[in-house]
């Protein structure tokens, strides 16, 4: 009877998360159980095996987060494992300057993937031969009709630091429309910025709170929205960025790699990392110039044929199988791109 290889995937959120690392390994998942058995986990020991049967060993690991998922990583290596690492913003933008877990991740890993183009640049530069570009992807859906007694900014994603929601608090301040509404959705990761979210939304009535969502609710206020905001101050390449482009919906972003390595370096549509003025210009730009905002999705219509969920099953496939098949080690790991 011929070996259904087995892929565990490590990921250091799991369903009850519902964050990027979550949708990212529930995605891969999916993709990879055509052929393939396959099971999530939040870490992984030699004695856990596979799929709780302590005899049975994984064929591949595929990691997401080097310093948090650090030592499934240190592990999978040592007992000889194929394993490729996921590189999250995190990792790419502040973890892999200090982080001695993270960097030995990286020095370690048989093949790196990076999920957007400008990612590669932060690693080593003895590690980039190993490395593969992997685009997310969100099925491709109409957006729905707007609300027509608002401008709805979609601000999603849960309330932490590197998040920056306290940008987008700070540019609906600066312009007193009672029609713009701040639509934010997700939960809570860090007490201090929700905190600080909830105070504003209290004093600000155009500012509506949806917290954690399903996924699919999520999408829906997405697509129904005006434009969506990500001030985030580090991303590995964002989901809710590709959610929103699938669904027609445009898109401002802060000058950051994870996010101009999606939509690229010539965007009309960013500001300055924590600059809420630059931000408001940008929202008033999108309310009162139809030009702009048309040209907004323009840009985002020619990029989205690259998320189309089409393209990262086979790239996720293809790096499965490099990783199975050692004589194709050396070869490289076709990008999504």
């Amino acid at each position: 009877m011929p070996h259904t290889p087995k892929v565990t995937i490590i990921s250091p959120a799991l369903a009850a998360a519902n964050n990027g690392n979550w949708q990212t390994a529930r995605r891969w998942a999916a993709f990879l159980r055509a052929g393939h058995r396959v099971e999530v986990r939040v870490d992984w020991h030699e004695r856990d095996g596979f799929d709780g049967d302590p005899s049975a060993r994984p064929d591949v690991l595929v990691a997401l987060h080097a310093r948090r998922s650090g030592g499934a990583v240190a592990r999978a290596v040592e007992a000889g494992i194929p394993l490729a690492l996921v590189m999250t913003g995190t990792d790419l933008y502040r973890d892999l300057e200090t982080d001695p877990i993270a960097q030995r991740s990286v020095g370690i890993a048989d093949r790196l993937v990076c999920l957007q183009a400008h990612g590669p640049r932060s690693l080593p530069a003895e590690v980039r031969p190993r490395t593969v570009v992997i685009e997310q992807s969100s099925p491709t859906r109409r957006a729905l009709a707007p609300r027509r007694r608002t401008v709805d900014l979609l601000l999603v994603g849960h309330l932490r630091p590197e998040k920056d929601p306290m940008t987008a608090v700070r540019a609906l301040a600066r312009l007193p429309d009672p029609a713009l509404r701040l639509v934010q959705v997700g939960g809570v990761s860090e007490a201090g910025c929700g905190e600080a979210f909830a105070a504003a939304a209290a004093a600000d009535p155009r500012i509506e709170r949806h917290g954690s969502v399903p996924h699919a609710v999520a999408r829906r206020l997405i697509a129904r929205g005006r434009v969506l905001l990500l001030p985030s101050t580090m991303e590995g390449g964002a989901n809710v960025l590709i959610e929103a482009v699938t669904c027609g919906v445009p898109v401002l972003v802060s000058r950051i790699p994870g996010s101009l390595g999606l939509l690229g370096d010539d965007y009309p549509g960013v500001f300055p990392v924590g600059d809420d003025a630059a931000l408001a210009a940008l929202i008033v730009r999108c309310r009162d110039e139809p030009g702009f905002l048309a040209s907004l999705r323009a840009h985002c219509a020619a990029v989205a044929p690259r998320f189309e969920p089409a393209r990262e099953r086979a790239a996720v496939r293809a790096l499965v199988r490099t990783l199975l098949e050692p004589a194709a080690s050396d070869d490289p790991v076709p990008s999504a791109r």
